[in-house]
């Protein structure tokens, strides 16, 4: 009797998930007996969705509806027969199979023997008892409503496939229209039915419209869309009115069964006949692009000038060109100017688009170099044009300007850049450019660099005098001469140091007559900008010679530094940026007098490179600056390939203006190179290894692009591969170079170095197959590898430091030397503490501080020393 209580107890707790048990077998079985049923049913209605009866014949339609039936029948029929109804002790059964140790039929049990005993009788209750809260953690059984063994062709899930694509392209409308073809509507099946849709452009993004489901009178649609009708039926019994296509001329009958044209203003579209519809159509209009010119910045000491520019659509512009025309009207037609120019097409330059992101709306720069372009430094007209996919144009309004370009301070070599311009102007003034030739080189004394920059000057002096005798130059000899001419300017503005401080002493003159004069502030900007240019030249020229020094004298000690000024570029930038403060400012005073000590630091200035004044730089610093220099020059190699990349997925007029701009940045990188590639010294006994034919395939790369900053071709694959050939020889030499050797953290930076050759490797042969995407894969592996080699040099240059230091601070403690705290600053005799190094300044600051850190706390673990000490240590500790 208690065994019954347990079982009825338990049961009722367990109603719920016996209940849901029931429910999930009764979904398995019947899925299992009719999933072909509702397979035939979803598939009939997904092809009615689809409109397939309307395109077929009424016996099609009829004969395909008798087979569907006939089908659905017999699966009908023969779930019927294989469907049993399950029963509540199935459910039961299912549920307690789920428990661990069936608890109900274990609750449903008696007591067979041992009934009289106590004992028996007191565990069979304690069994009862647990079997109870066994059963009653039961939960409900999830159905198994795989069909994989019955349906092993997948069938069901062709239907539901069908479903979906009808969900999409069709619409239950299409239904309804079955109905017309039932033995009751033979006139109605026989009648009038269209179809019609409106595609908007695919620029747009806008889905298209299906004209059935549209109930509303008004329709909306962007211009440009096709609107596309299909009329059916008896010919003639409907037709098709509109106002919206504007079409003139002759036109196919209104009633053609099917139409097609485009939607270019708002009106009214109409379907004439039984079953017909009309509506009004409001047009979405398609604005033409806008296009507007800031002001254009100064252009850089090479000549690169930067054209910002805004520009808008309300789809996205397509692309856009720059064209530049001479001013004629502003033109100072004086000297070679005079007579009138030969004719010259306008400059046309593609503008650059945002790879990523909307083209709604964005802001950009044309950057472009125009130093050897006739037009250089002359007034004209920029005029921007941009265009929609539509094919839309949108014009901005025409902006004078002077074409910004490179500028010579050397009075030679702005008189050979005036001569070439002459020549381009008019190839007539090939006589009067031969005379002022002679008169220059007539007394050449204090003009020439050198005797070679003389003997080239007369050289080509006498060509064009040869050659205008006889005749008038031709177009292959006005280009040979006139690149002769700015190959010899180049040479002469880029001279030695003598005249790049004469450049700048002339321009710290012209700039303080200036001032003195009351100029306008448009002058005092423009000389400012040549001071800024001549002191950068003039700073370069200073740190060559630095370097070349140094390699040539390794042995000479360091230069007394005392009386002589430390400055770098960051201290000029910020003297001259007061200046011209003040100049802005109306403090003209103040500003002459702020001129005068900047010329009278630069007499006293020497300018050092890295750690220049310091004495020889160690092995350790200079393969620091060599991978610097490494890591720097892949950097860039990897920007010029993805710049190739960018190229491919552009159109053919925007190349000629990405390809400009590469060629511009590896100009840039030439002077950079130029400038510091003579910093990396060399151990005595290496110089020269690997660096010859390595420099010269650099530069003659560099010498490619800057070549092709007008806008010519870009380097191929093919250039690019060679000088990721050149730059990983380079880095071969330089792992030969290492510090640390022996110790782990030179060993770490070997093998990091070995990482970035093999990716380097990779990238090289990725470039000659063409693959630009897997070869900046590969230089980006390169240079994160790069960069691990320069920590890891870090590391051990450091740990030689701090070796060096302990044996420095021992060796004081032995003679009793003057002696240095943590900190490396001297304590002097008269009590000040100090240091005559700048500790802020260098390439690393943060390694260096942390390796400061990790000596004071080694210092601070070091119990020799004295309490003081370690007390000062510990409080910069607490400091810091």
């Amino acid at each position: 009797m208690a065994e019954q209580t347990h079982y009825t107890d338990t049961l009722r707790r367990l109603r719920w998930p016996l209940t849901l048990t029931f429910l999930g077998l009764l979904a398995e079985r019947m899925a299992r007996a009719f999933w072909p049923l509702w397979s035939i049913c979803i598939a009939v209605l997904a092809l009615l969705m689809l409109g397939v009866q309307d395109s077929a014949s009424v016996e099609v339609v009829w004969g395909f509806a008798a087979v569907s039936v006939m089908a659905a029948l017999g699966v009908l029929i023969y779930g019927a027969l294989r469907f049993r109804f399950p029963r509540r002790r199935e459910a039961l059964a299912r549920l307690d199979q789920s428990l661990k140790g069936q608890p109900l039929q274990a609750l449903r049990d008696g007591q067979a023997i041992g009934a009289a005993d106590a004992g028996s009788t007191a565990l069979w209750a304690a069994h009862q008892r647990r079997m109870a809260d066994r059963a009653a953690s039961a939960r409900p059984v999830e159905p198994d409503l795989r069909l994989a063994s019955r349906d092993p062709f997948g069938l069901r899930y062709v239907a539901l496939l069908g479903l979906m694509v009808a969900l999409l392209f069709g619409s239950f409308w299409r239904v309804g229209s079955v109905g017309g073809m039932t033995p009751g509507s033979a006139n109605a099946a026989a009648g009038p039915s269209w179809e019609g849709w409106v595609a908007p452009p695919a620029y747009t993004g806008l889905p298209t419209i299906y004209l059935s489901d549209i109930r509303d009178e008004t329709l909306t649609a962007p211009e440009g869309a096709l609107v596309t009708l299909r009329l059916y039926g008896p010919e003639g019994r409907l037709s098709v009115a509109e106002s919206v296509s504007g079409r003139i001329g002759e036109l196919p009958p209104a009633t053609s069964a099917a139409q097609e044209f485009s939607v270019m203003q708002a009106g009214d579209l109409s379907i004439d006949g039984p079953g017909g519809q009309a509506w009004q159509v409001a047009l979405i209009p398609d604005a033409a692009p806008e296009v507007d010119i800031e002001a254009p910045g100064e252009a850089t000491v090479d000549g690169q000038i930067s054209i910002p520019f805004s520009a808008r659509d309300d789809y996205g512009v397509e692309a856009g060109r720059a064209v530049i025309a001479l001013d004629m009207a502003a033109l100072d037609r004086r000297y070679g100017l005079t007579i009138e120019p030969e004719p010259r097409d306008p400059i046309e330059v593609a503008l650059p688009m945002p790879i990523s992101g909307s083209r709604t709306e964005f802001n950009e720069a044309l950057i472009e170099n125009f130093s050897q372009h006739p037009w250089a430094n002359m007034p004209v007209k920029v005029k921007l044009t941009v265009e929609d996919s539509r094919g839309q144009t949108g014009h901005s309004e025409d902006f004078a300007m002077i074409l910004d370009a490179r500028r010579f301070f050397d009075p030679v070599a702005a008189a050979l850049i005036e001569m070439r311009r002459d020549l381009l102007w008019n190839r007539d003034n090939a006589a009067r450019t031969a005379q002022v030739m002679r008169a220059i080189t007539w007394s050449p004394e204090g003009l020439f660099s050198s005797e070679t920059s003389y003997l080239r000057a007369r050289a080509l002096m006498r060509r064009i005098e040869a050659i205008s005798t006889y005749g008038r130059l031709s177009d292959t000899q006005v280009g040979e001469i006139t690149q002769a001419l700015w190959d010899l300017a180049v040479e002469l503005e880029d001279g030695d140091i003598d005249d790049a401080r004469a450049r700048m002493e002339r321009a710290q003159e012209r700039l303080s007559e200036a001032m003195r004069n009351g100029a306008s502030d448009q002058e005092i900007a423009k000389l400012m900008q040549e001071l800024r240019d001549a002191t950068e030249d003039y700073m370069r020229q200073l740190s060559q010679q630095a370097a070349r020094e140094s390699e040539q004298n390794p042995d000479q000690p360091p230069m007394n530094m005392d009386n002589a000024m430390q400055m770098n570029q960051d201290d000029l930038q910020r003297m001259m940026d007061r200046i011209q403060e003040l100049m802005e400012q109306g403090r003209m005073a103040e500003a002459q007098e702020a001129l005068r000590e900047l010329q009278q630091m630069m007499e006293n200035m020497k300018v050092t490179q890295g750690q220049g004044g310091q004495g020889q730089q160690s092995p350790g610093q200079q393969a620091m600056e060599g991978l610097s220099e490494t890591l720097r020059n892949q950097q860039g190699l990897s920007d010029e390939a993805f710049r190739e990349l960018q190229d491919q997925f552009n159109q053919p007029g925007q190349q000629g203006q990405q390809q400009g701009q590469q060629g511009q940045s590896q100009q840039q990188g030439q002077g950079q190179q130029q400038g510091q590639g003579q910093q990396q010294g060399q151990q005595p006994g290496q110089q020269g290894q690997g660096q010859p034919g390595e420099q010269q395939g650099q530069q003659q790369g560099q010498r490619q692009g800057g070549e092709q900053g007008g806008g010519q071709a870009s380097p191929d694959a093919g250039t690019l591969a060679q000088r990721q050939q050149n730059l990983r020889r380079e880095l071969e030499r330089q792992r030969g170079n290492l510090p640390g050797d022996g110790t782990a953290e030179g060993r770490a930076a070997r093998e990091a170095l070995e990482d970035a050759d093999r990716a380097m490797r990779g990238a090289e042969g990725a470039l000659r197959e063409g693959d630009l995407a897997e070869a900046i894969d590969q230089q980006s592996q390169a240079m994160e590898a790069l960069r691990e080699g320069m920590r890891q040099v870090g590391e051990a240059m450091a740990e030689q430091d701090r070796q060096m230091a302990g044996q420095q601070g021992e060796a004081e403690g032995n003679t009793g030397g003057q002696k240095n705290d943590p900190l490396g600053r001297n304590a002097g005799t008269s009590g000040n503490l100090g240091n005559d190094r700048e500790m802020l300044q260098g390439e690393d600051v943060y390694r260096r501080a942390r390796d400061l850190l990790d000596e004071i706390r080694r210092r601070s673990g070091d119990t020799a020393r004295t309490e003081d000490e370690l007390d000062y240590l510990r409080r910069l500790l607490e400091r810091f």
